[in-house]
């Protein structure tokens, strides 16, 4: 298939309407496209029907397609596995395997993938899909489990779409096995932790990172956003005196809000997380203008 060529053979038999028992089958060797394909199998059973409606009886055989003629020849019968030349191998002795050795490599075998993707989804809460992704690779699984252990229970699908997302993304890009990730499980819980207990928001969570990614403060999450000063703004008189700010300084989106466009109340909410440089909590500055401006 790499080189562009295809070769299949089409097993074809008949049998009247209404019987049970299969008909004798013939098989159609080499067959090299699609269009051939079909055209071999329709030929064949059109030459069986007539063969049987004039009284004749099918032979098991192999045969060939003629693409010039359109049509199958014989090349050679088969009765039974005897003509296949298939002999008995008289050095081969009878193995037994015993239950016991039978259980005993059962007990001693790993979790396997169809078992994980399944525990992934009843116990974790995966959808099929993450669960499939990551048990694509043994190592992958283990790192998601390593992670998820980490953080706070019911978290699995924040450690699946962190790996799936952002880990992923950096391993493809600068071509490393998850093995060889600069940002070890527990290092990334940290930052997960950081974002679920609103020490910064996701999108700040990204630069950081990225910034572990690099190694910056030896990949520690909490250093990073202590020497950048990335902690979230969640002091509702600081957001609050934010938004008047921004409000009284855009009168007109105000108005067009007021008049029923949301596409306004997207706008001003960019401005107040542009004065706050990012890190104003967003639930916190959707809450606290949505309340300003309807009241």
């Amino acid at each position: 298939m790499q080189e562009g060529s295809f070769r299949c053979d089409a097993n074809v038999s008949v049998r009247p309407r209404g019987q049970t028992e299969f008909g004798t089958r013939c098989e159609i060797k080499n067959l090299n496209s699609f269009r051939f394909l079909e055209r071999a199998i329709q030929y064949e059973a059109r030459r069986q029907i007539e063969l049987i409606e004039d009284g004749g009886k099918v032979v098991q055989e192999t045969r060939l397609y003629d693409a010039d003629r359109d049509e199958t020849r014989s090349m050679r019968t088969k009765e039974d596995s005897d003509d296949y030349r298939y002999f008995p191998d008289p050095d081969l002795p009878p193995l037994v395997v015993a239950p016991e050795w039978v259980e005993q490599v059962r007990a001693a075998m790993p979790e396997l993938p169809a078992a994980k993707r399944a525990r992934f989804e009843a116990d974790l809460g995966l959808s099929a899909y993450d669960a499939a992704q990551l048990t694509l690779q043994r190592a992958t699984a283990d790192y998601f489990e390593a992670t998820a252990a980490a953080l706070p229970a019911g978290q699995a699908k924040q450690a699946a779409n962190w790996i799936l997302g952002e880990l992923s993304a950096a391993l493809n890009r600068d071509d490393l096995d998850i093995g060889a990730s600069p940002v070890s499980p527990q290092r990334l819980a940290a930052l997960i932790v950081r974002v679920l207990d609103g020490t910064i928001s996701t999108k700040i969570a990204r630069d950081v990172f990225a910034a572990m990614w690099t190694g910056e403060s030896g990949g520690d999450p909490d250093a990073i956003i202590e020497s950048r000063g990335l902690r979230q703004i969640s002091d509702t008189g600081a957001i609050e005196a934010m938004i008047d700010e921004v409000l009284a300084a855009n009168p007109a989106i105000v108005e067009e809000y007021r008049a029923g466009k949301q596409k306004a109340f997207n706008s001003l909410v960019g401005q107040v997380m542009k004065a706050a440089k990012g890190k104003a909590n967003p639930q916190q500055v959707n809450e606290v203008l949505k309340r300003k401006l309807d009241s």
